[in-house]
């Protein structure tokens, strides 16, 4: 592995794509795909359901707050100390090393997502990605997407009390969209 995107899908993970595929009943006006290896992945199911969609791969992956070239080889148990003094800091503009993401450019990149989202074209539209990214806009939805260490310590209790399970599906309308105050 030579960074978090590259991690590939588990066998459980393939399953729970197949059973995702089948949920969505109708031909998506648009599937956008995380660049990350285990969201293509998942979308592999979906796309070879309904091959006429038309599938976009956009910047809606993970939070890669962790330099991964200082976490190669590590384990939960050997991260937990650098991941809990990150999140202690809580400093959006906080670059872990040249290969991680400060939390400013993980919130740009969610209300890039969002802006977009609203000016796509069709009504019916599945995105594949990450329960981190989709917690975090989720929170943006209701609250803005603001960028400050209050947003970040929201975020972070809210990602760690209700982490979102693999293969969750999240409905939103035009309308829940339209509520965010940007």
């Amino acid at each position: 592995m030579t960074s978090f995107g590259d991690v590939p899908l588990t066998a459980l993970g393939h399953q729970q794509a197949r059973e995702v595929a089948n949920r969505v009943q109708h031909q998506p006006d648009m599937l956008i795909v995380s660049p990350f290896l285990r969201a293509r992945a998942t979308a592999e199911p979906i796309c070879a359901r309904w091959p006429l969609a038309r599938c976009e791969t956009w910047p809606i992956h993970e939070l890669t707050y962790l330099s991964p070239a200082r976490c190669h080889g590590s384990t939960v148990e050997t991260r937990r100390p650098v991941v809990e003094a990150y999140w202690l800091l809580c400093d959006p503009d906080y670059t872990d090393g040249p290969d991680a993401e400060s939390f400013r450019s993980f919130m740009t990149r969610l209300l890039e997502f969002h802006n977009r989202l609203n000016s796509a074209d069709g009504d019916f539209v599945v995105v594949v990605g990450h329960g981190q990214f989709f917690r975090a806009y989720l929170l943006g939805l209701r609250e803005g997407f603001t960028v400050s260490s209050h947003w970040m310590e929201r975020y972070r209790k809210e990602e760690t009390a209700r982490p979102m399970a693999n293969g969750e599906i999240v409905e939103l309308t035009g309308e829940a969209l339209k509520r965010c105050q940007d």
